[in-house]
């Protein structure tokens, strides 16, 4: 799945690494950006369209699906992180809201188009969907369970056409950890790995040096040789169910 030439939906669009994907599909020569926010902004690309989507709103993203004609690319990029120590249900709940419903929504909207185009889905996550960072529980939470559907997502999705990616980026400097004092890398960097892993058809993409350091770990461990044995295991029965129909 090359950049060039396709038509990519960002959400999330309006800073940080959203903002830097946007760029980033620009520089490889995509032929149309949409730029999902909650609030309108302009860009000078004349290929940049913004969309007014916020990723909880149902009307928002059903009037966005009726403004675009085709897609290739899907960006689950907008996302929530706030701090907490797991003492009030409500900021799971908001986060699961925003992490994971807001990325499946958006995601079942857009799916007619992507599957008719033969797209791609990235859902950008976290390091923190394979191990938590109890600073942010709930954040880790939404992106776990966010991680186990894009798995899902993947394998239902395979006979469709649909490559679905993961991208599991280290901290970054943007707005949601600029406070803490932690080694990040930058948010043009970031996209810029992700966009290289989509295009390389990497599943799970590492974007940055420090969640790289554990990409051949996770390649090779059982985590991931499960959820082969799995995908396999649901192609053959689907393609049994198939077959006797």
């Amino acid at each position: 799945m090359k950049i060039a030439g396709k038509t990519v939906l960002v959400t999330g669009a309006n800073r940080g690494l959203g903002r830097a994907l946007v760029e980033d599909a620009l520089r490889r020569g995509a032929k149309r950006v949409y730029a999902g926010t909650r609030q309108p902004f302009t860009h000078p690309d004349a290929r940049v369209t913004s969309l007014t989507l916020d990723v909880t709103n149902a009307a928002q993203i059903a009037a966005a699906v009726a403004s675009i004609d085709s897609l290739d690319i899907l960006v689950n990029n907008a996302a929530v992180a706030l701090l907490d120590d797991l003492s009030e249900r409500a900021a799971i709940e908001r986060h699961l809201e925003v992490n994971l419903f807001g990325l499946y929504g958006v995601t079942q909207a857009f799916l007619p188009l992507l599957a008719r185009a033969r797209g791609a889905i990235v859902n950008v996550l976290s390091e923190s969907a394979v191990a938590p960072f109890p600073l942010v529980a709930a954040y880790s939470i939404s992106k776990a369970a966010a991680l186990s559907m894009t798995q899902s997502m993947r394998a239902l999705l395979a006979a469709r056409g649909v490559s679905v990616h993961a991208a599991l980026p280290g901290p970054i400097d943007t707005d949601m950890s600029r406070a803490a004092n932690i080694p990040k890398s930058s948010a043009e960097s970031v996209a810029q790995g992700i966009f290289a892993g989509v295009e390389r058809g990497e599943e799970e993409i590492f974007p940055d040096p420090q969640s790289a350091a554990m990409a051949e770990g996770w390649r090779s461990g059982v985590a991931k040789a499960l959820e082969r044995q799995y995908a396999a295991v649901f192609a053959a029965i689907s393609n049994s169910g198939a077959t006797s129909s």
